[in-house]
């Protein structure tokens, strides 16, 4: 966010090539503004220790400790007599156990004297079931006052009342980041400042010079709270601009407008609908028609609960398109959903989706799929129905993107599952009309009005947050099976209950099972041991066997997942959905969008892999007939464990919003503003999406307000600084051509 000034300067200059070195392998810093936007994690306060008792598993932690006993243990070991030192630190609450080997015991057992206090840096692990450090990095804290242990012949280099604790690595503990800050800390004075000086004023900002010296080096907790304060502004501000630059572009740009002539394909389609539209998708549709009528393009995101309809206003719209003379392409992320979605969309259109064909309605259209597996012979068809308009509907994955496909007129694309595609793909298919279609995203991922704000910021947003009449309510449970394994043996009995009583029901596994898998799992350091990691997780093609020979013998089971021929997936596909299969044995392709109505219970094998919106999407598959629906979640997790917590929490609510804010709140924030999703790089490092959300609010309409008057900032040069460097040239291209 720093224009030519002392920040853009390497580090190499300040630090001396060798630290530098590790700074950009280890943290991915390369100058003295990437380490000054370094900021502290958290900060211990000097005589207060850091809490031991929650240490999370395998991560690198730094923790402010004192040492409450040292003991060396003589052992015979297969090269001869060692030598282990076992250090036992505590926080007055908690113990924590440090372990150090061979010839590295001698130094720190002359450091390391009980009521010595210091930093400590390492992996947490654990051994004979206790929690422990090996080899851990340690920085002692030797001050001059009486309560800080044993004095030395150095004087503490911290001298604050707070101590900044640094997101830190193996390779660089949060000391050496420290030290590393204070020799840049002297170039803050040439931070380029990207608010306007107004609106700092306005809402009583710190500078930012003195926002980041507060940062690095607090005096007191409040120094601390503005310093952050201001830097939330600084990432929610610039990235709102972009933002909002990019909606300011989409306005100018021109579009076909799209009125359906009347009595035609839409108003058939409507027609011949078996059932009433909710309330819900009247009112979303209404404001797709509205949108695509006008002469700039639709730029509208349709978020709405799993299963609430959100396939059917889609289609209608593209109906709506074709009926203007115009096409419609939706883009799916899998070839299982672009399948899916081309069945059900041809089966909803029946005649009126066999344009051309015998038997077809005068007023159809051709309906293509257009997938990277299909034969030559077919997609050269396809690519041909297209570019002739004999399709007014296509449907597919990435393969709509490639340079090969054309349009007669395309007018409207439909993104499904927005957070698979970046930003970058949305507008090389949109780049395929004459004019910029216009477009429709639709996530079944409830998004909380923050995440919609920043992620999607560009987008006008529609929720659709009632289900269908006939869709029946889904009951979700927790099954311990390391604690109680007959209940896992009753999940299977249930299983076997639904198909006794005609239904059909999915088991899902977060593997395959097959060689790859296999080999994946060796690079990964294959099957645990004894140390404390978990067991591979379970795989389909394992369960499957064990249940067609055990609990579920006579049942007919088959299997689905990734790796498998794309006819062939399609044809497992077809078998379920037509009641061939009881029971299908799936990994995650079966996530979004696949719709068979008969279908009410699932099994989520080690569930706790997954996230919590993951797991609302897989449950969503079942209940969505008019019989209730069955969700069992399997898991071996301890009970007080965060991945039981999880577990319990989708068990208990089926509110996607809600779900989608614990998932939020479980994650860092930059899964949640990564690449693909926004289409910038990841650049929250204290602005939090789901607490912040007066600031981004609040920054949304300064932002607005800001390029409404000067869209090209051209009186704003530290404000354009500041967004080249949060978009690299690539990502602004595509920003500035929407």
């Amino acid at each position: 966010m720093d224009g030519v000034s002392g920040l853009d300067e390497p580090l190499k200059k300040s630090l001396g090539p060798a630290t530098a070195k590790v700074m950009a392998e280890a943290l991915d810093l390369h100058t003295v503004g990437d380490l000054l936007h370094h900021y502290p994690r958290r900060y211990a306060e000097r005589g207060e220790l850091t809490t031991l008792a929650d240490l999370p598993l395998d991560e690198h932690v730094t923790v402010v400790a004192r040492v409450a006993d040292a003991r060396v243990h003589t052992f015979n070991g297969p090269r001869g007599r060692g030598q282990r030192l076992e250090v036992t630190i505590t926080d007055g609450s908690g113990r924590l156990q440090l372990v150090f080997f061979g010839k590295g015991v001698h130094k720190p057992h002359k450091d390391l004297l009980p009521g010595t206090r210091a930093m400590f840096a390492g992996k947490v692990s654990v051994f004979n079931r206790r929690t422990q450090l090996a080899h851990p990095a340690y920085e002692l804290l030797r001050g001059t006052d009486e309560e800080d242990g044993p004095g030395g012949a150095a004087v503490d280099a911290w001298a604050g009342a707070l101590i900044p604790i640094y997101p830190a690595t193996t390779k660089l503990e949060s000391w050496k980041i420290a030290r590393a800050v204070d020799a840049v800390l002297p170039h803050a004075v040439d931070a380029v400042d990207p608010l306007p000086p107004a609106l700092r004023e306005g809402r009583g900002l710190a500078e930012l010079p003195d926002a980041l010296r507060m940062i690095h080096r607090p005096r007191t907790k409040a120094d601390v709270l503005d310093a952050r304060e201001r830097l939330k502004w600084d990432e929610a501000f610039v990235l709102q601009v972009a933002l909002a630059r990019r909606r300011h572009a989409d306005t100018q740009l021109a579009a076909v407008p799209r009125v359906p002539a009347p009595d035609g394909l839409l108003d058939a389609f409507d027609a011949k609908l078996p059932f009433t539209l909710t309330e819900g998708q009247l009112k979303v549709s209404a404001e797709i028609f509205g949108d695509l009528a006008r002469e700039h393009p639709m730029h509208r995101l349709l978020q709405g609960e799993v299963g609430s309809g959100k396939t059917m206003v889609a289609l209608r719209a593209m109906l709506a398109v074709v009926d203007a003379g115009g096409q419609a392409a939706m883009l799916a992320p899998t070839e299982v959903l672009a399948q899916q979605h081309h069945r059900s969309i041809v089966e909803m259109m029946g005649e009126l989706a066999e344009g051309g064909m015998l038997g077809g309605s005068e007023r159809a259209t051709k309906v293509v799929l257009l997938t990277g597996s299909m034969g030559a012979a077919a997609r050269r068809h396809a690519l041909l129905d297209l570019v002739t308009g004999e399709a007014g509907i296509v449907i597919g994955t990435h393969a709509l993107i490639e340079d090969k496909v054309r349009f007669h007129d395309l007018g409207l694309v439909v993104v499904d599952e927005q957070h698979r595609f970046g930003v970058e793909q949305r507008d090389a298919l949109r780049g395929k009309g004459k004019q910029p279609p216009h477009l429709l995203v639709m996530t079944a991922t409830p998004i909380p009005r923050t995440v919609a704000m920043t992620v999607f910021g560009d987008l006008e947003t529609s929720v659709l947050d009632q289900l269908p009449a006939g869709r029946s309510p889904i009951a979700s449970h927790v099954v311990p099976s390391a604690d109680k394994p007959h209940f896992l043996a009753r999940a299977w009995e249930r299983v076997r209950e639904e198909v006794e009583n005609g239904h059909q029901a999915y088991v899902v596994c977060p593997r395959i099972g097959d060689d790859e898998d296999e080999k994946k799992n060796a690079k990964k350091g294959g099957a645990a041991g004894e140390d404390g990691d978990k067991r591979p997780p379970l795989a389909v093609l394992e369960v499957a066997e064990q249940l067609a020979k055990g609990p579920l013998a006579g049942v007919r089971v088959e299997i689905l997942h990734g790796r498998m021929a794309p006819d062939d997936k399609d044809a497992v596909m077809r078998r379920f959905a037509a009641g061939e299969a009881d029971v299908l044995v799936a990994t995650t392709v079966i996530e979004v969008g696949v719709n068979v109505p008969n279908a009410t219970a699932m099994v989520i094998m080690d569930a706790d892999r997954f996230g919590v919106s993951q797991l609302h999407q897989l449950r969503g598959r079942v209940g969505r007939g008019s019989a209730p629906g069955l969700c069992l979640l399997v898991t071996d997790a301890p009970e007080a464990s965060p991945a039981r917590g999880r577990l319990s929490a989708v068990a208990a609510t089926l509110d996607g919003f809600e779900l989608s804010r614990i998932d939020l709140e479980q994650r860092r924030e930059g899964d949640v503003l990564g690449q693909a999703q926004s289409g910038v790089r990841s650049s929250l490092r204290v602005l939090a999406v789901i607490e912040d959300e007066e600031v981004i609010a609040a920054a949304r309409e300064e932002a607005a307000a800001v390029v409404a008057a000067d869209p090209e900032l051209a009186h704003l040069p530290e404000l354009r600084t500041a967004l080249a460097a949060l978009l690299d040239k690539e990502r602004a291209e595509y920003l500035d051509k929407g």
